[in-house]
């Protein structure tokens, strides 16, 4: 699952904001900035599933903890 962390570091790669986040996702803002402020755990997976899909859809890849923690990139030649 993602995490938070992740979360953040993609919208900013994006530049979107929570209210974009919660647009692309199909979720409110108010369940954004939960998922946010209080960690994806406190989420359902279905919520952290939609929220992944909007972010990899805009071309975020997500890299898994591979030892060094999670991260985040773009995809190449895409925005």
């Amino acid at each position: 699952m993602i995490s938070t962390h992740q979360i953040k570091a993609a919208r900013v790669f994006l530049e979107w904001d929570q209210r974009t986040l919660a647009e692309r996702s199909g979720l409110s803002l108010p369940t954004i900035q939960r998922m946010e402020k209080l960690g994806i755990a406190r989420s359902s997976v279905e919520n952290a599933q939609k929220v992944q899909n909007a972010l990899e859809s805009a071309g975020v890849e997500f890299i898994p903890s591979n030892g060094g923690g999670p991260g985040v990139r773009i995809r190449g030649g895409e925005e």
